[in-house]
């Protein structure tokens, strides 16, 4: 479980700097980038909503268990 969640979180990253990328570039055609941009960026937003919900269906499952900061110390 963990190396889905790592891969997920490098994926989110690699996401966000191709729209980086996009963002900087000199624009070939007025529209083709802010398009590129704007995709990659809602890419990123579907891959974390999909890992939050991963990581809350896992927990339900039993998968994964919180640990906290024993109450007390």
């Amino acid at each position: 479980m963990k190396f889905v969640i790592l891969l997920a979180l490098l994926a989110i990253v690699v996401v966000l700097a191709s729209a980086g990328v996009f963002m900087l570039r000199r624009p070939g055609s007025e529209g083709a980038q802010p398009k590129r941009m704007a995709r990659a960026l809602a890419l990123r937003v579907g891959l974390s909503v999909m890992l939050f919900l991963l990581v809350l269906l896992a927990w339900q499952m039993g998968w994964i268990e919180p640990r906290g900061i024993p109450v007390g110390h």
